[in-house]
């Protein structure tokens, strides 16, 4: 049975073991880090996750981080609509506009689809995707299908790809120089370039 600890202690355990990849062990070792800081820097902490959810939203259009209406990119009448690149999560937006290699627009799924997680088309932002690419008023000429090179990832590819098809829309796989397995999120940025340059038809 797991020690039990002082009621705002045990809580703050059991909120910390709620994030991803952090088990009960891990989050014993931050609560105790942050019972040991000065007081300034948990209040610091408290502040910037209250405010995180008060300033920051999804883009209701692409759903990536928005201060306003629409994100910054959505927001961006520079950008190539023709092309619409479809990632898993914000943080992949972030990854492959850092290099500068793609002008396009975006749409985060917001996860990707995993069946032993018990993750389907319903929990994704699919719905959202195929609605923006069938509207009348979309110049999208082309998808790209940029999920993570690794089982689920290309499953979601998959499964997207077989949804676009019948639309008439050119769908097509970032290229070689992802590595298999591998997480978007921390490729470096002439990797991306590359991946961008040899996407394929699907």
């Amino acid at each position: 049975m797991a020690e039990k600890f002082p009621e705002p202690l045990e809580r703050l355990i059991n909120e910390l073991s709620r994030l991803p990849t952090i088990g009960r062990k891990s989050a014993q070792r931050l609560a105790f880090y942050i019972l040991k800081c000065p007081r300034e820097q948990p209040l610091a902490l408290a502040r910037a996750l209250e405010q995180l959810h008060e300033r920051l939203g999804f883009c209701p259009r692409c759903f990536y981080i928005a201060t306003g209406e629409l994100c910054s990119i959505c927001a961006d009448p520079g950008r190539d609509a023709s092309q619409l690149c479809v990632v898993e999560e914000p943080q992949d937006v972030a990854a492959f506009d850092k290099p500068g290699a793609y002008k396009g627009l975006y749409h985060v799924l917001l996860g990707r689809l995993s069946p032993l997680q018990g993750v389907t088309p319903e929990d994704l932002k699919i719905n959202e995707l195929l609605t923006r690419i069938k509207d009348p008023m979309s110049r999208v000429q082309e998808v790209i299908l940029a999920t993570n090179p690794n089982v689920d990832g290309d499953a979601t590819a998959l499964y997207l790809s077989r949804l676009i098809e019948p639309l008439g829309i050119r769908t097509t796989r970032l290229g070689l120089g992802l590595s298999i397995g591998s997480s978007i999120e921390y490729a470096d940025e002439l990797t991306i370039r590359k991946a961008f340059e040899g996407r394929r038809e699907l």
